[in-house]
């Protein structure tokens, strides 16, 4: 197997050598989906996936394409409402990791998932926040997942959707949140982490083909680096094989 991968392929390794075995996961479709996966195959074959339908411990026998796939269903603990999934299991504090995209990501870790533009006349109105919120306030620890551009990552949002670390000049723990809140954002073109003392975000690793100048550009604020800056491995090629042949043999989501 050739060594060339594509940025969706980096981004699911990356994400899932962030998950550690035995940690209970709420993970929704698409790419924090396949880190799942691949974790459980390589490194953390104990973890426990919780989607938001109310599928508890699923172990799918193929790759589920919406969160009311009756494929979740398969090899579960149980199933339940969503009312159960959010009021036991998140705001219970059972939610060790949780995995959230958005359209918009600002320096302190806020997400956009509802307009672009102002609130009473969007430019584009997005779906909203679903679960989000309350993973993003509740999870004991975030990890967001997003393509690296300007548009993508403003100095701020256009609106607050699910809270990071500052939220109009107040802390998570002004606002009562109990989960920590965003640590790590994966990107295509490096790794995001969240300062410790001011809740910032700031340039943690670069990837192989990858530039500090580079990210710099795709980011609306003045990013900031590690003073110990890592470099992130490329995918191996037993993790493209079990990416490509096993978990997503179709490509429904990697590029």
């Amino acid at each position: 197997m050739g060594s060339e991968y594509s940025p969706q392929e980096m981004m699911a390794c990356v994400a899932a050598r962030e998950l550690r075995d035995g940690e209970v996961v709420f993970v929704g479709i698409g790419l924090p989906n396949l880190a799942c996966n691949l974790a459980r195959a390589l490194h953390a074959p104990n973890l426990t996936l919780i989607y938001e339908s109310g599928a508890v411990g699923a172990v799918p026998e193929r790759l589920p394409l919406s969160i009311g796939d009756p494929t979740l269903v398969t090899g579960s603990l149980m199933v339940c409402s969503m009312a159960d999934v959010f009021q036991c299991f998140l705001q219970g504090g059972r939610i060790e990791v949780g995995f959230l995209g958005g359209a918009q990501i600002d320096r302190w870790g806020n997400i956009n998932t509802t307009v672009i533009g102002s609130y009473d006349k969007p430019q584009v109105r997005l779906p909203g926040s679903g679960g989000a919120a309350e993973i993003a306030a509740h999870a004991k620890r975030t990890v967001l997942v997003s393509m690296l551009s300007p548009r993508a990552f403003p100095e701020a949002v256009d609106f607050i959707t699910s809270p990071g670390h500052k939220c109009r000049g107040k802390s998570r723990t002004e606002l009562g949140m109990s989960g920590s809140g965003p640590v790590t954002v994966i990107t295509d073109h490096a790794i995001l982490e969240v300062e410790e003392g001011t809740g910032e975000l700031v340039l943690a690793a670069l990837y192989p083909t990858s530039t500090e100048s580079g990210v710099r550009e795709r980011v609306g604020w003045e990013l900031r680096s590690n003073p110990s800056l890592a470099s992130v491995a490329a995918p191996t090629a037993h993790e493209l094989e079990l990416l490509r042949t096993v978990i997503d043999p179709n490509r429904r989501f990697l590029a």
